[in-house]
């Protein structure tokens, strides 16, 4: 159902959800960017309506909401385990444009459906609510609509700022009673209210991606990966702000110098750096860059659907904004799209 609501009101609505939710979305940190006069924008913690930033796409994605960059699992001694508590104690509601929606869809795949299910995930995705941040426009990097991920209909409640308030469509009956409670009318039960109310999606990028439908092994031995040998520095900026990269490692941490008291911790990783591949035996899988270059690119475009039935990839962009060699995320899959286009 969709409503109108001046914006008093809606810092008014806002200040309820404070009280039994943790609000999070992308918000502007001042002085906090790559150098000290430049600003990052990121995920944090709400204060107040004024908080989110709608003109700019956060740099890193929402994902540390679900995925925290260090996650304690438990606490042991030498006689007994004990399971940490979750990380947050509220439910949160999260601010989320539609590529990142799209994003929750394939961290649900890897940790609540991928042979089994991570029990730590599960207890702060099932205590989310979804709200989506209209999108009138696209980001200058972003793909999504190449992607199918620039429109979605998983969400509890979509918010769109405008000249005349802030339009609310609902999915979610809590919140039909708190606007009730703010004296909001439905929009369609208003005069010349529009029948067609509905959230802001983009409808053209200016970058588009081609995906390859078909990839034989000739790919993965092109010489364009040797390119990344050299470009790619290793610093896996790129799989950091992705809002679909889930791999992590573990560190044991000890609390005394007999090792035997502790607590285990789950920690970002990431494919691009050195050492993740490394085994037992001094032994590594990838070494060269371009080989995870091309581990990550495949990955996104080609395993990941092999097994799921869809692109890993949303789209938003975000990996050839980060990157400090200005090397392309979509202009790669590109590549890849127009080199299987020759060998067939």
């Amino acid at each position: 159902m969709g409503y109108q609501l001046q914006i008093e009101d809606m810092k008014r609505l806002f200040d309820r959800w404070k009280a039994d939710y943790t609000l999070l979305g992308p918000r502007r940190m001042a002085g906090e960017g790559m150098y000290s006069d430049t600003d990052v924008v990121r995920y944090g913690e709400l204060e107040n309506w004024e908080d989110l930033e709608w003109d700019q796409r956060s740099h890193y994605s929402f994902k540390e909401a679900v995925l925290p960059i260090t996650q304690i699992l438990f606490y042991f001694t030498e006689e007994t385990v004990t399971e940490a508590q979750a990380e947050r104690r509220k439910p949160a509601l999260i601010f989320l444009r539609s590529c990142d929606i799209h994003a929750i869809k394939r961290l649900d795949e890897i940790y609540l459906r991928n042979r089994f299910e991570d029990r730590y995930y599960r207890r702060l995705r099932d205590n989310i609510k979804l709200v989506l941040m209209g999108c009138p426009l696209s980001c200058d990097s972003g793909f999504c609509v190449s992607m199918g991920t620039n429109r979605t209909e998983d969400y509890d409640a979509a918010v769109s700022p405008g000249a005349e308030g802030v339009r609310i469509i609902s999915k979610w009956a809590e919140l039909d009673r708190e606007l009730e409670r703010l004296g909001a009318a439905p929009v369609d039960s208003q005069p010349d209210s529009q029948p067609d109310f509905q959230p802001d999606f983009p409808e053209e990028n200016a970058v588009k991606v081609e995906i390859p439908e078909h990839l034989d092994s000739s790919v993965i031995q092109a010489p364009l990966w040797k390119e990344y040998d050299s470009r790619c520095v290793g610093c896996g900026r790129c799989n950091f702000v992705c809002p679909t990269c889930t791999c992590f490692t573990m560190q044991d941490i000890y609390y005394t110098d007999n090792g035997r008291a502790g607590e285990r911790r789950r920690v970002h990783a990431s494919c691009m750096v050195d050492g993740y591949t490394d085994v037992a035996g001094g032994g590594c899988y990838r070494k060269a860059n371009g080989e995870r270059m091309r581990f990550k690119v495949l990955h996104k475009i080609s395993d990941f659907k092999k097994q799921f039935g869809y692109q890993m990839c949303v789209g938003c962009g975000r990996c050839d904004d980060i990157c400090p060699e200005y090397i392309s995320f979509s202009a790669c899959v590109n590549r890849v799209a127009a080199l299987a286009k020759e060998e067939n």
